[in-house]
């Protein structure tokens, strides 16, 4: 039985049950195992190949403790998604939650985010394939000593790679999921055997003792305990770990998703956790400094050098033993299946993404065009598309691994609030997985992500908030329209007007998409007041011209602008920023990022309201006795009470 939801403007009376209707159509073929080997074969992908070099040239053998850290905050992160991923799964789902307790404003702007992340993952897998071959087999002249992609041959061999992660979505998922299976378990075989080969080689000497270079300090942490955290943002540290979520966004094809997608979260972090850290000792205590041509201890040198291209294959080689050279010749043949195994993966996640943006409004409703086999077609080919523009200004793993990382960890604050806004609006909704003392990890888990954003540096954090703030107009001239809030003229006009201010600003600021300050550009507190000012106007304009329901949804947004409008200037003047001094150093820059980010909690939390949406699924839930799973998976049973003295229940 429909039940009809107000709404004002030209999607009035639309089907409550449209929203949980929409999974439906996909079908439900992953079981624990293949949840379980989405997750662990997108956390082990291109990351395992670069991000041991890259680390440690941030921070040297302290690079192992970022590992740990980052498992950790990932696990931080994850319990409050698993709750609210147990008790709604859904196919696309991180796109979806926020709009169900915050709005369509605050929806938006992490929707958008998210999508930026989602579509440039299977570009930079794509990307590491084409740099650790092109590295192998440099007559072939794909790719500099650098790693930057040439063109048109490192290009376009990366654009082949895509229509072939493309071509294998597009087939299924039970398809997907039994190929990535087999993948998987080459994916873990083969870091599993690097990290005991390179054993045999460690040298003690590389952990500590090693003197002073270039600015460090020598031993263990040469950089600095603040380069750890950096190591963390910046390097690929938590780009490998952003894998865990595929048991989320791949919900709504869950056989069991109740107890499988809990399990696989949890599992895929831990093992990512045990093989990244021990391939990043070994690396350590395998570097051969000499065959690199750099002077011992200078791990920065180091992650510039040749070794860039083929970092655990050239640790391999450097020792000379025939026997070595002979398993690194495994690791050329595992830079073409790890990334590309994650790359096909992401690139189903990218479509979900497109389709949960399509069920939530975001974009057209024929994004959810579904093929003979259950996929998602037409979200799927945007997605190709979209990722492969990302080659044109990012045409390297390391230059794009730090703008996808802060721009998916920006979306993960939200579970810290979404799920204590559905213990609040939705309390008789059947959770199968209760986060025990979630008073408590709920603000934890929005501080880690938060953290994770601010270590990103300020060279990341300018083009991550310049590309999340582009896509404003978007919102007016879709969704605000679409929804009856605005006047359709009004929306194009103020949409119009704020691109063109976004790209004088940018243009004549001269910060974003650059290493350095062009000459004759703006000072930063120019730039930041004025980009600030340009997107408090854009919201005060749009809160004035829309009517009383487009003002709601504005309001309970602005949370999110001040989070990202405040930690901006703090990444400038903090000790991640370029300042060669920095105005506030290490610690007390990251005391304040936590202070900015319990107000924007406490912001959040009171911004959250009761949507149309989130009484659409209380109310299938009250009306629904069959508690099952699929793409209701609503019961009217009170939560059940935790299990005493442990963690989660």
């Amino acid at each position: 039985m429909a039940i009809a939801v107000e709404t004002q403007g030209p999607q009035a009376a639309v089907p409550a049950a449209e929203w949980e209707g929409a999974d439906r159509h996909l079908r439900k073929g992953l079981s624990f195992t293949s949840l379980l080997f989405m997750s662990v074969g997108a956390i082990i992908g291109s990351g395992w190949l670069f991000a041991a070099l890259a680390s440690a040239g941030v921070a040297g053998p302290a690079a192992i403790i970022a590992w740990i850290v980052a498992g950790l905050f990932v696990l931080f992160i994850a319990f409050s998604w698993m709750e609210i991923s147990a008790m709604l799964p859904r196919s696309g789902a991180i796109v979806r939650y926020p709009f169900l307790t915050h709005g369509g404003y605050t929806g938006w702007m992490v929707g958008w985010s998210y999508f930026l992340s989602a579509v440039t993952v299977p570009a930079i897998e794509a990307e590491a394939v084409v740099t650790y071959l092109g590295g192998q087999f440099p007559k072939a002249d794909m790719v500099s000593s650098t790693g930057v992609l040439s063109w048109p041959q490192g290009i376009l061999v990366g654009i082949g790679l895509m229509i072939l992660f493309t071509t294998l979505n597009y087939f299924g998922i039970r398809l997907l999921g039994l190929v990535n299976q087999y993948v998987t378990w080459w994916k873990i075989l083969i870091p599993t055997a690097t990290f005991i080969t390179l054993f045999l080689l460690l040298k003690g000497q590389n952990f500590a003792g090693l003197g002073p270079v270039h600015g460090s300090t020598g031993g263990f942490a040469p950089y600095g305990i603040a380069n750890i955290f950096l190591a963390i943002s910046t390097t690929g540290i938590i780009f490998s770990y952003l894998g865990f979520r595929q048991a989320l966004d791949y919900g709504g094809e869950s056989r069991r998703p109740q107890r499988d997608i809990p399990l696989a979260t949890v599992l895929s972090v831990g093992i990512g956790m045990v093989i990244y850290t021990l391939v990043q000792v070994a690396f350590i205590g395998a570097s051969n400094f000499h065959n690199a041509g750099v002077a011992p201890g200078d791990w920065a040198a180091l992650a510039k050098s040749p070794w860039s291209t083929g970092p655990l294959k050239n640790a391999l080689d450097a020792a000379g033993i025939g026997a070595f050279t002979a398993f690194a010749t495994l690791l050329v043949i595992d830079a073409g299946v790890s990334p590309s195994g994650t790359g096909w993966i992401y690139l189903g996640t990218s479509a979900r993404t497109n389709y949960g943006l399509s069920v939530v409004g975001s974009i057209p409703k024929w994004f959810q065009l579904h093929n003979r086999y259950g996929i998602p077609w037409l979200a799927l080919i945007a997605a190709l598309v979209v990722g492969c523009v990302f080659f044109v200004p990012a045409p390297s793993w390391y230059l794009l691994v730090g703008f996808i990382s802060s721009c998916t960890v920006l979306t993960y604050i939200m579970g810290g609030l979404s799920m204590p806004a559905m213990r609040r609006f939705a309390p008789n909704v059947h959770r199968p997985f209760v986060l025990r003392n979630y008073w408590f990890w709920a603000p934890v888990g929005f501080l880690a992500a938060m953290m994770i954003v601010y270590w990103s540096g300020f060279s990341t954090l300018v083009d991550v908030f310049a590309a999340v703030f582009v896509g404003l107009p978007l919102f007016t001239w879709y969704y605000m329209r679409n929804k009856g809030w605005i006047n359709p003229v009004a929306a194009a006009v103020v949409g119009l007007v704020f691109t063109g201010a976004w790209v004088y600003l940018n243009k004549e600021g001269g910060w974003v998409l650059t290493s350095k300050l062009v000459p004759g550009s703006w000072s930063f507190p120019v730039y930041d007041i004025a980009f600030s000012l340009a997107v408090a106007a854009f919201c005060a304009v749009i809160w004035v011209l829309s009517n009383a329901e487009g003002r709601k949804h504005i309001v309970r947004g602005l949370w999110f602008v001040f989070l990202c409008l405040a930690v901006f200037p703090l990444s400038y003047y903090g000790q991640f920023g370029p300042q060669a001094s920095p105005s506030i150093s290490f610690p007390w820059d990251t005391l304040i990022a936590v202070g900015i980010g319990l107000v924007a909690y406490g912001l959040g939390l009171l911004s959250s309201f009761e949507t149309d949406e989130m009484r659409d699924i209380v109310a299938a839930a009250a009306s629904s006795g069959t508690g099952g799973g699929g793409s209701a998976a609503l019961t009217g049973h009170v939560p059940p009470a935790p299990v005493p003295g442990s963690a989660a229940s």
